[in-house]
């Protein structure tokens, strides 16, 4: 069970980061500023998915490794910082930023940067989970072919 609550909350974690830098770069192509400023307000409500879907696939995470020493185990819980730390010090902080120069209509200089901080960070994050994901597949995968290979003898 804890195996799947981890596999969903890190497939939603995945997928909500996807949807904020897909529909960032979508808006910042094709939008106006209203829509500009409507989409950093999303993405600030969705926060409410995202930072519990991340805490839940971190701790779920941690209580499956136990005190397993693989190092695919090892990276995973490596990635799992930065990919917190990159959140909590640069994703959250910019989201603010972001939505509140929106909201006033100031597409100046200053957004313009942090907004490529944001986009730089995110497709960080967006990779790092999904490295994530790749090992934990991986994991997975070998866990049941050793209990399938136990069972066999």
């Amino acid at each position: 069970m804890k195996a799947m609550v981890h596999a969903c909350a890190g497939t939603a974690g995945m997928l909500t980061i996807l949807v904020f830098l897909t529909s960032t770069v979508s808006v910042e192509l094709f939008g106006s500023h209203d829509a500009i400023a409507t989409v950093k307000t999303s993405i600030l409500w969705g926060l409410l998915v995202l930072i519990p879907a991340l805490a839940i696939t971190g701790a779920s995470g941690v209580s499956l490794a136990g005190r397993r020493s693989d190092p695919s185990v090892i990276t995973k819980k490596k990635r799992m910082r930065w990919i917190a730390g990159l959140g909590i010090l640069v994703l959250v902080p910019c989201g603010f930023f972001l939505a509140s120069k929106a909201a006033n209509g100031q597409f100046d200089l200053w957004f313009d940067l942090v907004q490529v901080i944001e986009l730089l960070a995110g497709a960080a994050n967006l990779t790092l989970v999904s490295l994530n994901l790749r090992d934990g597949l991986r994991l997975r995968t070998a866990r049941r072919s050793g209990r399938l290979q136990a069972r066999s003898l």
